[in-house]
């Protein structure tokens, strides 16, 4: 044997593949280049490089073509095997050698079919090109070393060509892509360059060899399987124009709902496989063996189907980076995500040294002790059963994830024992027995709603699964309300939801694929009307039970811009798409907040801050984005600022609440004040149009200079000017409630100079008192102080409010940190520190506006007024705020 083959370099490699060992014995001079060249990985470049085709010859450029994969695959074991590369190398590698070899022969294929013309398109009129798209680990970058590629043949437009002996454009690409296949499968003296699987192509082995994108496209909506979708995930078009194939692709696999009923399609896809490997006793396949390869994939693509569709960025074709993404969503444990790609790299590594053999395509552990040896230590262990064991932990943990995501529902081989409540809801007084038996009040309406529904025109079009899944909720359900105080409302209330997405058989999956939800579910229907009805006009939160740990995660806004602007980035062009995330972000947000709120977690100031700070985080990117759509710019950056009043100013945002906007801008260019009164409009119709996803936010403008009638934006200086020479004391109020919330810095701090000037001024105490007790009343006619009203009453908080914007309006020129936007709470306080309220009075009435505050939250989230019962105990500390009233104003109230 040639001495280069005895080179230390390659004994790693020789002493495990016997492939290698024969290509060195027949061709002595491969193996000193590859030991020469050992420490250079083989690049696209360094290939293309080693491709010149002959003109004519197709025996040569086979051999040339052969010729390359041994040189490739040669210095790709010995670095492999030797510790050289990894796994990332290997894959690309390999992947890389069949773009390149695909290319080129259809490149050769086309230059030598001289016979037709080009074929042209009958529509377009243009030329036609074969679009080859890769499938499986090659769409992936992932090839393995010794694969076969699966590839589909594409084509525009049908038509013929334009030679003197014309054919279909079908007929054409049909000869290119017999040609192209056999230039690369074809199995010479020098082997074949890769075995080609078109087995994918749309009707497998019945259906024609190509096909246009009319017939692709007909062929997907009326015959593509749900494996089909799992398939194309990681198609990827080699040659040709692949924007307009993904655009016909993309909506066949990425739906644009969540699509849980992907579970059970891929359940069963892996049942079948499983089925097979038993079958064939197939047990020692890394591959489709109990946790092998496939389950990770599984696992990575599951994600992909049900929520690719909405969230670009898992839009991806390789499983690492798949697995990675998920982490970063945090839609699995990122410790899980760590696990499975440790795993993953293993199986791979091992998948390839069992390649690496006899360069067969098998994912087999051998039998024979010899190989075994050799698998064992080429993965560096010193023996069989040391090996056995690391593998053996691996796909047990790839096992224990992926019966984690995929698991069964917990009723589904079993009957459940209240199921006879909604399968013989007709049968009135049974059903009823059986609701009373668990604990329902009115029986009668709920076995009446029950019956309505099941007897429902809705129900009776609803397919075959959807009835099931119905089925499979409903009985659970009916016992999961029963355990709540008022269970005849908690399960109405579910039951409305269950009418609105009975059509939404993706929604009604969700629901069976996870009956740990139910619960979740129940405990906010149970809790408040405000919150089912929330929940039951945006039907996609339902996605948000599942996962405890992101519904109950504590909000971290810096990480949340981060990841919307990302989501958000990958739209790139699509407006309404856009508009629809950040509605989505937005719904999802706050119901994460509702959910912490109702649990006991979130006091109503910490809740109040967050839905403020998220607010101001959505008004934040709906203006970049809006101003990035603007055309004629005449600024990169925008000089201008969202000013926020009253609740949003205070930061006291209750979950329905409208923003009050106030937008200026500080910019002498000459198109300032036009671009900016289209940048306004712009982000108010970014803000309350409604699409498919609702709205975001009601927005008020009312409260700018001049009112309604007033510019939609003004300067810095003009809004001083104005609120100098002609604000009403009503508006000087509302400032003390006002802050800069989003734009740009600079002028944020122009305006809270503006602010904090304007409450500074000194003014006359009786005209002040007179003006804000002109205001409160003229506030009353419209909207009497109730006692149950919580807001208007009478020492209730509009008194508070009023009280503290007296005191900052009135004496801020003496203590200037009076102006500090520190909320009522604090500024009270702030107060009885200066001697200018009774600081026993101070705290009472402190004490009585949180109350207050919670007791209109409580009831809005109940949605009926607090009762005489619930306001009983406030009596005291509002009698107190009133007297702190007459003391300050001199009017008793």
């Amino acid at each position: 044997m040639n001495d280069a083959v005895n080179h230390p370099t390659l004994a790693p490699a020789l002493a495990h593949s016997r492939c290698l060992a024969r290509l060195f014995q027949r061709t002595p001079a491969l193996a000193d280049r590859t030991a020469d060249e050992l420490a250079q990985p083989f690049d696209a470049a360094a290939m293309q490089s080693m491709l010149t085709p002959p003109e004519a010859d197709e025996a040569a450029f086979k051999r040339q073509l052969r010729a390359l994969r041994q040189v490739v695959m040669a210095r790709l074991i010995a670095r492999e095997l030797g510790g050289y590369s990894d796994l990332e190398e290997a894959v690309r590698t390999v992947s890389d050698l069949a773009d390149l070899t695909v290319c080129a022969a259809l490149d050769w294929a086309v230059s030598h079919e001289t016979r037709y013309g080009t074929p042209i398109g009958e529509d377009s009129g243009t030329p036609q090109t074969l679009i080859v798209v890769g499938m499986g680990k090659l769409g992936g970058y992932e090839l393995n070393v010794s694969s076969d590629i699966d590839l589909i043949f594409v084509y525009d437009e049908a038509g013929e060509t334009d030679g003197e002996r014309r054919i279909s454009n079908q007929e054409y690409f049909t000869a290119i892509g017999k040609r192209l296949i056999n230039l690369l499968a074809d199995t010479t003296e020098d082997g074949f360059v890769f075995r080609v699987d078109m087995r994918l192509r749309p009707f497998g082995d019945s259906g024609a060899l190509v096909s246009s994108f009319a017939a692709l496209e007909n062929y997907l909506l009326t015959q593509g399987r749900e494996w089909e979708r799992y398939a194309w995930i990681k198609g990827r078009a080699l040659t040709g124009e692949a924007s307009g194939l993904m655009q016909l692709i993309s909506p066949f696999v990425y739906r644009k709902y969540l699509d849980y009923g992907a579970y059970a399609s891929m359940r069963e896809l892996h049942s079948q496989i499983r089925r097979e490997v038993a079958r064939r006793d197939m047990a020692d396949n890394i591959k489709l063996g109990p946790g092998g390869i496939r389950e990770i994939e599984f696992i990575g693509q599951v994600f992909q189907l049900i929520r690719g569709g909405r969230v670009k960025s898992l839009q991806e074709r390789s499983t690492r980076a798949t697995l990675r993404e998920l982490a970063r969503l945090n839609l699995l444990a990122p410790e899980a995500v760590d696990e499975l790609l440790v795993a993953y790299e293993f199986l791979r590594n091992l998948e390839h040294r069992l390649m690496y053999l006899d360069d067969a395509q098998t994912q087999m552990l051998p039998s024979n002790d010899e190989d075994k040896l050799r698998i064992a230590r080429s993965m560096g262990f010193a023996g069989w059963d040391e090996f056995c064991a690391t593998l053996d932990r691996h796909r047990a943990t790839v096992t224990r994830h992926f019966e984690q995501v995929f698991v069964l529902p917990d009723d589904q081989d079993r009957t459940h024992p209240h199921a006879a409540l909604w399968q013989r809801a007709e049968a009135g007084d049974e059903t009823m027995q059986g609701l009373a038996k668990l604990g329902y009040a009115d029986t009668g309406e709920i076995q009446r709603r029950l019956a309505m529904f099941r007897g429902s025109g809705r129900y009776q079009q609803m397919s075959e699964r959807s009835q099931r899944r119905i089925g499979a909720i409903l009985p659970p359900l009916i016992e999961v309300a029963a355990g709540y105080p008022n269970p005849d409302e908690t399960f109405a209330r579910i039951l409305d939801l269950l009418e609105a997405i009975g059509r939404r058989e993706s929604y009604l999956a969700l629901l069976a694929e996870h009956p740990q939800s139910l619960k979740r579910l129940a405990d906010l229907y149970s809790a408040s009307p405000w919150v089912s009805q929330y929940l039951t006009r945006h039907p996609i939160l339902l996605d948000e039970l599942l996962d405890q740990r992101l519904l109950y995660q504590a909000p971290d806004w810096p990480a949340a811009g981060d990841a919307i602007r990302h989501e958000l980035a990958q739209v790139e062009d699509d407006t309404e798409a856009k508009m629809d995330l950040l509605r989505h972000f937005q719904h999802t947000q706050v119901f994460r907040l509702v959910a912490q709120d109702i649990a006991g977690l979130l006091p109503l100031e910490k809740l109040s801050d967050h839905l403020s700070d998220l607010a101001d985080l959505v008004l934040a990117v709906t203006m970049e984005e809006a101003w990035r759509e603007l055309p004629r710019r005449h600024v990169e950056v925008p000089q201008f600022a969202a000013i926020g009043y009253g609740k949003l100013g205070g930061k006291e945002l209750g979950y329905a609440s409208d923003l009050d906007l106030v937008f200026v801008y500080d910019d002498d260019h000459p198109d300032a004040a036009e671009n900016y009164a289209r940048f306004a409009k712009k982000i108010v119709n970014w803000l309350n149009a409604p699409t498919p996803a609702g709205t975001l936010y009601d927005i008020d403008l009312r409260l700018r200079p001049n009112g309604a009638s007033g510019l939609l934006v003004t300067t810095v200086e003009a809004f001083e000017q104005y609120q100098c020479a002609s604000a009403w004391v009503w508006e000087h109020q509302a400032l003390t409630r006002a802050r800069f919330v989003a734009g740009d810095a600079r002028v944020g701090r122009s305006f809270e100079a503006v602010r904090d000037a304007v409450l500074r001024r000194q003014r006359d105490l009786s005209s002040l008192s007179a003006e804000v007790v002109k205001m409160r009343n003229r506030m009353l006619e419209t909207h009497p102080g109730r006692p149950g009203e919580v807001k208007h009453c009478r020492g209730g908080i509009v008194d508070v409010e009023f009280i503290v914007q007296y005191l900052v309006l009135g004496y801020a020129w003496l203590y200037p940190d009076l102006t500090a936007n520190r909320g009522n709470i604090a500024l009270l306080a702030t107060a009885a520190t200066h001697n200018l309220i009774d600081a026993t009075m101070a705290d009472t009435a402190r004490t009585t506006y949180r109350a207050l505050r919670r007791l209109q939250h409580a009831s809005r989230l109940a949605g009926r007024d607090p009762t005489q019962d619930a306001l009983a105990p406030l009596a005291e500390g509002m009698a107190v705020v009133r007297a702190l009233w007459q003391t300050l104003l001199g009017e008793a109230n």
